[in-house]
């Protein structure tokens, strides 16, 4: 498509990013699909904040919600998703300065992941352009991220500024609802307990009162 070729200076990942189109309102909806009460962001200035940029596509642009670095320029978000995800694309979005994230490093199914942890190589990284719109998409490799169920977003650097600025990260995939044979099981072996006791019982009637000595 020719709409996904765009000019940028160093840095630009070329290949691996472009410009998406008006359908990207339905490809960007995998927000829908995030565990947002167990979502965490390591280094925010305010507690919470993190989850305000997961939004609405049409909502992207809005700035009243955003999250800020504390201590340093970085940042690190776990995104837990309701079901298997494959990742396709994704777009980070905030101001035209330094505060803007220079880099982005992807980390497939490493749930609860620390600053401690973001040492291990990531499954992907790009560095990051300026958007201020919010229409520059980066192209996942769709093999390693299928069958996503967590993904952590680590990033590590801006372009210069002490604290580090998002307004808007946009994932774009396919979503599918969990497995729920597990939880089937868990009730089989709830009710599966009396049965046990029952058994337990009978090993306590013919085997006395307790061991001989």
């Amino acid at each position: 498509m020719a709409g996904h070729h765009h000019g940028c200076g160093a840095g630009c990942d070329h290949g691996a990013a472009g410009l998406v189109g008006e359908e990207a309102g339905v490809a960007y909806s995998l927000f829908q699909k995030i565990d947002m009460s167990n979502l965490t962001c390591l280094n925010e200035t305010v507690e919470e904040s993190g989850k305000g940029v997961f939004k609405p596509w049409e909502d992207r642009l809005n700035r009243e919600k955003f999250v800020e670095s504390d201590a340093d320029e970085e940042l690190l978000i776990n995104i837990p998703f309701t079901g298997n995800v494959k990742l396709k694309g994704i777009i980070v979005g905030g101001d035209d300065d330094d505060s803007f994230p220079a880099q982005v490093r992807l980390y497939k199914n490493r749930p609860n992941m620390t600053f401690d942890d973001t040492g291990a190589p990531a499954d992907q990284e790009f560095n990051l352009v300026r958007d201020t719109t919010c229409n520059l998409e980066y192209k996942v490799k769709v093999v390693t991220f299928s069958s996503l169920h967590h993904l952590t977003l680590h990033f590590p650097s801006n372009f210069g500024a002490d604290q580090t600025k998002i307004f808007y990260i946009g994932l774009a995939g396919e979503f599918t609802k969990a497995d729920r044979v597990g939880v089937v099981n868990a009730v089989y072996e709830a009710r599966a307990i009396p049965e046990d006791h029952k058994t337990r019982d009978r090993e306590g009637m013919l085997g006395g009162s307790g061991p001989a000595f």
